[in-house]
């Protein structure tokens, strides 16, 4: 049944996502700045950006099985706790790489929380409701996509670039006061630990994010894929056989689980690395500052959010898998549009508002699929799952089309101009030479093209993943899960 104070919980559930999405979002806009005040080069970048992933990722796992084990509201509230201090932490940075290691510990923080917001939340929605309360809970997202960078914008407009982590705290802080007053305790079944599942999971997921991260630059470490790949196949070993496993593998059994999870891949795969550079397009191309890029992005958000209404209510008329591979196509043409920018607004925000229009329709039919798979019992470490792969499609992201454009950017300028120049935006445009920034920009708009395609290409193919793997209509728990147990307090 659902619980008496449900959308109260669930607004305190979007103000705590609201903390992760503002903090990426704003970290964006502040590109141009960490490289001018901290003296940050593109790779150090990589590394701000890629240090959260790399422990997020590692750790979502073993924090949504603890979240079932110990409680989900105490694990969201650490989390924040967590976040919110290590936001503070890199306020205080000076370096580089200072700021790449607060930024790992605001991965750990993360990590506790974002499994317990959707565990939580299908926890105290019904099966009425559940999918409507999905579709707020992934639009809080598009919101943030808007009030980060406008706050954020402001911050940087009139302040240092440290301003905007601080942006995390009131957040965290309000989020936390919020859940211990209004939210409920919500277990999984109680399990006995599985020590040795956790360390196989943090190792063999922290290397395989690690190698992938790596690779493009030509720094990848054999020793680390060995170790990476034998921690993963052991973990999979040992929860075969463990009679209280951390992750239930019969939910890869269930079509509907396993499919949804291969289209998240590859349509993160496909979107991440080229949201990264449209906020690079908007300063360093167009010439906007962090505030008036900001609102840039706010005709994707509208879309997207009504859209999110619109697929949470086609839901009960038409199968999570047309909608799933509906919205992907239409992606897919929100990606080819993009591909035929030239340089100015107008065709950026076509192509992303179509984008807001296939994602609208695809996000809440893809997870109530996947955790309409996932007994409530599991429902932490389900949740955590469903992170885990949009966070490894992320990393492939940045690590693989990061490249990608990376080096169509650095093809595509004259080889006269400077060395700096012909590997960073930022570095031509802030070069002193007019025909320097304009090669910049015009190399830079030809990069986006390309990766433009290959997005394209990637949400093609997680839609022929669901049309292929999902069933016609969704299921409830996985063949052969345990029964269906939960407990409030």
């Amino acid at each position: 049944m659902s619980h008496p104070r449900r959308w109260w919980i669930l607004g305190v559930l979007c103000l705590s996502l609201l903390t992760l999405v503002v903090d990426n979002t704003v970290l964006n806009l502040a590109i141009p700045s960490l490289m001018r005040d901290l003296g940050a080069t593109p790779q150090d970048v990589q590394w701000i950006i890629d240090a959260y992933v790399l422990v997020f990722a590692g750790l979502l796992l073993t924090a949504g099985s603890l979240s079932d084990r110990f409680g989900r509201r105490r694990m969201l509230v650490i989390g924040l706790a967590f976040f919110g201090g290590a936001s503070l932490a890199a306020t205080l940075a000076t370096e580089p790489w200072q700021l790449v290691g607060a930024r790992a510990l605001m991965g750990v923080g993360g990590s506790c929380v974002m499994p317990s917001t959707l565990s939580i939340l299908i926890t105290v929605f019904d099966e009425s409701e559940r999918r409507k309360a999905i579709a707020v809970w992934s639009s809080v997202a598009m919101v943030g996509v808007v009030a980060g960078p406008t706050l954020g914008g402001f911050l940087l407009r009139h302040y240092y670039w440290g301003s905007v982590f601080l942006l995390n705290v009131p957040i965290a802080i309000l989020a936390i006061a919020a859940a211990v007053t209004l939210m409920p305790e919500t277990y999984g079944v109680a399990r006995r630990a599985d020590p040795l599942g956790v360390i196989l999971s943090v190792t063999g997921m922290g290397g395989l994010v690690w190698a992938v991260i790596s690779a493009p630059g030509g720094h990848l470490d054999p020793v680390v894929v060995a170790v990476s790949v034998l921690a993963l196949a052991a973990f999979v070993l040992w929860e075969r056989r463990t009679p209280h496993p951390m992750l239930p593998l019969g939910l890869f059994r269930d079509r509907s689980f396993s499919g949804a999870c291969f289209s998240v891949v590859l349509l993160s795969f496909g979107a991440g690395a080229l949201m990264l550079a449209l906020t690079q397009y908007l300063q360093f191309v167009l010439g906007y500052d962090p505030l008036t890029a900001g609102f840039a992005l706010l005709p994707y958000v509208v879309a997207a959010a009504l859209f999110n209404g619109l697929g949470a209510a086609l839901g009960k008329k038409v199968s999570n898998r047309t909608l799933i591979v509906v919205g992907l196509v239409v992606m897919a043409a929100g990606f080819a549009l993009l591909s035929t920018l030239t340089g100015g607004y107008g065709t950026m925000i076509a192509g992303l508002m179509v984008m807001g229009v296939g994602g609208g329709l695809a996000g809440p039919a893809a997870y109530a699929t996947l955790m309409g798979a996932v007994p409530p019992d599991h429902a932490g470490v389900g949740s955590a799952l469903n992170d885990t792969v949009q966070q490894v499609g992320m990393a492939l992201s940045v690590a693989v089309l990061g490249s990608v454009l990376a080096a169509a950017y650095t093809s595509a300028m004259p080889a006269s101009v400077p060395p700096a120049a012909r590997e960073s935006i930022g570095a031509a445009v802030t070069s002193g030479d007019p025909s320097v920034a304009a090669a910049g920009r015009a190399a830079f708009v030809s990069a986006m093209s390309a990766g433009s395609w290959v997005g394209a290409g990637c949400s093609l193919a997680a839609a022929l993943v669901a049309l292929l793997v999902l069933r016609r209509r969704a299921v409830g728990p996985a063949a052969g899960a345990e029964p269906v147990t939960s407990a409030t307090v």
